[in-house]
């Protein structure tokens, strides 16, 4: 028997494709690559197709061995079967533990040391990069989607039949995540499906003005907040294209083709797809919604966007939050609120689901106006990290979760964020202020971040688009108001330390400006 999407007020990731193949036919879903796990079905599928390849994929896991409640590490080159994967897992009542193509082989087998004897669905490139980490002794059984040595063909089961669909309770453990490690070594959040609905709702909610547009999403398919976004969009039965190479160039072509009416990729993505705004055919012309996730976006780029659309009203939804606790706070910015928006402004919580407060170092709620630390109360939140409940203890306070970032409230209970704690440089007021101003000021940027030095002083780290020098006078002149920082290094952006979404690793930017270490 099919369960439903929201059975017993839990977000279950196992039905799906085929809820909503049941329930709007054989909407089109466009990829930029084929399926790893699928080649021959090539790039133009639909919700059928996929809810198939998803009850098939679980055929051949439920008859390799894989049982409800055991942990199956999805950790393969990234393409859309990594979400395709996590459903066949959810739907024998397994547990999807998703780690990011990006994590260095090191971190990996740290990841796989905290998990008990799972499952690994691999393929030949990344098992090699595994080649010096003892997998015998962390891993229950390899299985492959190529024909990668040192592992099972997940091939060798095709034709099994598929299992019925496995439910487990709604407090139990049913999807697990990692951070993003931009500070260290990754954490393991444990998700189950009551909080991932409480994530869910809210999100159904924000949808409903763009239910059935196209959505085009390049996002991590290892991270919770696009399972959240792919729940949504198959509810309201919208057509996608699902991107894994951000590459305007390639971009470009398909969204004329396609014509999105909501495009949801990272903040980083979204100022390399400033390009798109003037691009040949107008491939962001029928763009109603933006969607920005987690991060900070820079004003610059959130104007630019907007402009390139020929809608009446289009708009940007900002989420702020991270892994461990969904969206804490949202705003909606259109063309005319751009105009004067705070880059630093993240909007508010969300009624009947999140609350946020500002806090001083002994946890006293602080006044409008005045930064402290910002804290969340939502129901949202992970059930622990894995391996580590210590520390995810550390972070709560009275069910008040540390976000790790420093902020105020404005009189009216928005939401503005200054820093992240650990980023805070005492000379600077915002890091990530002046960051916007620079980007606003000179539109060749593709990047500037600002870390502290040998001396705790402000060293701006920019990055030019294409491979020109950056202008000492424009620069001089973009600065001349500004605190004092040290001369700007120049790197290209493709040397700058990054996570699965394309987020800025700061502390080792430092890190690396501090010991000399080679870019």
């Amino acid at each position: 028997m099919r369960q439903p999407l929201l059975a017993d007020r839990g977000f279950y990731l196992g039905p799906l494709f085929r809820r909503a193949a049941d329930r709007h036919g054989a909407v089109f879903v466009t990829l930029d690559r084929p399926l790893d796990v699928a080649p021959a079905l090539g790039t133009d599928l639909s919700y059928t197709v996929l809810a198939e390849v998803v009850e098939e994929l679980s055929g051949r896991l439920w008859e390799a061995g894989v049982r409800p409640s055991e942990q199956v590490v999805v950790h393969k080159a990234d393409n859309v079967d990594i979400m395709l994967l996590t459903c066949a897992v959810s739907r024998i009542g397994a547990v999807p533990v998703l780690l990011s193509p990006a994590l260095a082989p090191e971190v990996a087998g740290q990841l796989l040391g905290r998990l008990r004897q799972p499952w690994l669905i691999t393929d030949a490139a990344t098992l090699d990069g595994l080649k010096d980490i003892a997998l015998a002794g962390l891993v229950r059984r390899t299985l492959s989607v190529d024909d990668a040595p040192r592992a099972e063909p997940l091939a060798k089961y095709t034709g099994a039949e598929p299992p019925p669909p496995v439910r487990l309770h709604p407090r139990e453990p049913a999807l697990i995540t990692h951070s993003s490690g931009t500070t260290g070594v990754p954490k393991l959040a444990v998700h189950c499906a009551r909080t991932m609905w409480n994530r869910l709702v809210p999100q159904q909610a924000m949808g409903l003005p763009t239910r059935g547009e196209t959505a085009a999403l390049h996002m991590s398919f290892v991270h919770s907040r696009f399972y959240h976004l792919l729940g949504v969009l198959l509810h309201f039965g919208s057509p996608l294209v699902l991107l894994t190479d951000p590459d305007p160039a390639s971009v470009g072509p398909l969204l004329v083709r396609h014509r999105p009416g909501i495009v949801e990729t990272h903040p980083n993505t979204f100022v390399l797809w400033e390009e798109l705004a003037g691009a040949p055919g107008a491939p962001l012309s029928r763009v109603r919604s933006y969607g920005s996730t987690f991060d900070a976006i820079h004003p610059r780029t959130v104007r630019r966007l907007l402009d390139a659309s020929r809608r009446r009203t289009p708009w940007l939804v900002q989420l702020y939050g991270q892994s461990e606790t969904g969206p804490v706070a949202f705003q909606v910015v259109t063309r005319r609120s751009a105009a004067r928006a705070d880059g630093r402004r993240v909007g508010f919580g969300i009624p009947g689901f999140t609350r946020v407060r500002v806090t001083d170092a002994e946890g006293r709620r602080v006044a409008p106006g005045t930064p402290g630390r910002i804290e969340a109360r939502t129901r949202g939140r992970i059930l622990t990290y894995l391996g580590m409940p210590d520390r995810y203890d550390r972070q709560l306070t009275d069910g008040w979760w540390e976000m790790g970032d420093l902020g105020y409230r404005d009189r009216l209970g928005a939401l503005y964020l200054i820093d992240r704690e650990i980023d805070r440089i005492d000379a600077v007021h915002s890091n990530l202020e002046i960051e916007d101003t620079l980007m606003s000021r000179l539109e060749e940027l593709r990047e500037v971040v600002i870390v502290p030095g040998a001396d705790r002083e402000p060293v701006p780290v920019v990055c030019v688009r294409g491979e020109r020098p950056l202008d000492p006078e424009r620069w001089r002149r973009a600065t001349a108001d500004l605190p004092a920082m040290a001369e700007p290094r120049q790197w290209r952006f493709e040397e700058l330390p990054m996570t699965a979404t394309w987020k800025v690793k700061r502390v080792e930017i430092a890190r690396i400006l501090t010991e000399g270490a080679p870019v």
